[in-house]
């Protein structure tokens, strides 16, 4: 499922071809995805200037003029993709990119200057929502600092993690913890920062805090100037793959050799929540 990194991606593609332009009509393909859509859903957005888009944790929110938000949640295998007619999109502006399978395009949005701009979902994970104001979101009511906001610290972690009785993987992946973080970038990050994912999270506060925190911003970083993670279904707006991916130091390397420097040991699976965890027992303590 695409995380942060991955969703900031998508965001910085949709940016040229959607922001500034108004949107001419909705082309809606079916009532629902995970969830129905909204009452009235193509309507309401026919006719509205895109104002910016703005990612909040793992949402998009498109931003609309008559302060309107478009939230869109890509789910496991949601993608969009941009095509513009010939002759209309300036070099540079954006890549087009058709999706594999335009019989999966859900939402197509046909905006100004003869872009289109589709949202294509083959299994129907994700969902979009509409409202007016962020706070009345239950998306977004709850969620915490996103790991390269100035809130999050050691501190930040230290605070909210005392006297918690779970395994620290799953505290991060807490979206009231830390927002946007989800399985892949937590085994990276605890991998780098030498934390076991079984340690339970009561026993971070101090050092620890202090040594995960900025791992997980820099992880998060570097993710995200390189695209993201393409695993198999996730590509950004202008079809381009994520190579993050080939930089993981754990994340689906059980089997082989730890590359921390100075570790002779070998990257171990476990599961936790129904999730996979890699690790090394070696030196993640």
């Amino acid at each position: 499922m695409p995380e942060l990194p991955e969703v900031e991606t998508v965001r910085r593609g949709l940016v040229p071809a959607l922001e500034g332009r108004r949107i001419l009509s909705v082309q809606q393909n079916r009532a629902d995805l995970r969830f129905p859509f909204p009452a009235g859903f193509a309507d309401r957005l026919t006719g509205r200037r895109v104002v910016r888009i703005d990612r909040r944790a793992k949402y998009l929110l498109i931003r609309l003029d008559g302060d309107l938000t478009l939230l869109s949640h890509l789910g496991m295998s949601g993608r969009y993709s941009i095509e513009a007619e010939q002759g209309t999109a300036q070099p540079g502006d954006f890549v087009h990119a058709m999706p594999a399978n335009p019989r999966h395009d859900h939402v197509v949005l046909h905006v100004e200057g003869g872009v289109t701009v589709r949202y294509n979902d083959p299994r129907r994970f994700g969902f979009m929502d509409l409202f007016e104001r962020d706070s009345d979101n239950p998306y977004l009511a709850g969620l915490g600092p996103e790991p390269n906001d100035n809130r999050f610290s050691g501190a930040y972690l230290s605070e909210v993690l005392a006297g918690r009785r779970t395994p620290i993987k799953s505290a991060l992946l807490d979206q009231k913890i830390v927002a946007g973080l989800g399985n892949i970038y937590v085994c990276e990050a605890l991998h780098r920062s030498g934390i076991s994912p079984r340690r339970l999270a009561s026993s971070i506060p101090g050092q620890r805090a202090e040594r995960l925190a900025p791992v997980v911003r820099s992880v998060i970083d570097e993710a995200i100037a390189a695209g993201g993670s393409t695993l198999r279904d996730f590509a950004a707006a202008d079809g381009a793959l994520g190579y993050f991916q080939h930089r993981f130091r754990a994340y689906g390397r059980e089997g082989e050799a730890c590359v921390t420097e100075g570790c002779s040991g070998t990257i171990g699976r476990i599961v936790q929540s129904s999730r996979s965890t890699f690790f090394c027992p070696s030196c993640q303590r």
